[in-house]
């Protein structure tokens, strides 16, 4: 994964997000700016100037005035509390941006996603009936399902028990190796990183610092 975000404002460059491993991970507190720059990169917040390059295409250039929208990005973002639709069972969650899609471009199907994420149990519940490890589950395999480019990851365990967390991080590591999507994770605990042995970058009042 290559991913350039030259000169954005409060944001250092992001050229350090080059990882063999398909995991990069940004630590730091609480408004730090994180959650920020991965909608950003998502296209649901527009920068003012910079450039962002993804694999050599062009997601923003003020220079050129481009702003790619959020729905030709192929970006996949999971929050911290999932954001399910609670009037629709799991399996039309699932769903929800997959059928929107042509079928060459659909990389995954639905029994690929729900046997990786061992949900076949889940789908015909609603969502208000999940538990918050099944509830993230659903979520990331809702995002999968829609053919990401680009999986970001907003503090995918914070509203998680440790428990749960050990449960649930397992499955990011299956991403990783299975179908090697590349990910940008933001957490504030470093061990998450550390299990899913991630490049790690620090951010601190905007700023990004490697740490090797």
């Amino acid at each position: 994964m290559q991913l350039d975000t030259h000169n954005l404002p409060h944001h250092q460059r992001l050229d350090q997000a080059k990882s063999q491993n398909q995991v990069t991970g940004i630590l730091g507190a609480s408004g730090a700016g994180k959650s920020t720059l991965l909608k950003v990169l998502a296209g649901l917040l527009k920068p003012q100037q910079g450039r962002i390059n993804f694999d050599g295409q062009v997601f923003f250039d003020n220079q050129t005035r481009t702003f790619m929208p959020s729905y030709q990005r192929h970006v996949g973002l999971v929050f911290q509390d999932g954001q399910l639709f609670p009037h629709l069972s799991v399996q039309q969650n699932l769903l929800y941006g997959y059928r929107h899609l042509k079928p060459a471009q659909r990389r995954f199907e639905l029994a690929q996603i729900v046997e990786l994420l061992e949900i076949g149990s889940l789908i015909e519940r609603r969502v208000t009936q999940l538990s918050g490890g099944e509830a993230q589950r659903v979520a990331l395999g809702r995002a999968l399902l829609y053919s990401p480019r680009l999986l970001l990851l907003d503090e995918p365990l914070s509203a998680l028990d440790t428990r749960l967390k050990q449960q649930i991080l397992p499955f990011f590591a299956r991403i990783r190796d299975e179908i090697q999507i590349p990910m940008i994770y933001v957490t504030h605990q470093p061990q998450e990183l550390e299990f899913l042995q991630a490049d790690i970058l620090h951010m601190a009042q905007g700023k990004l610092i490697h740490i090797p």
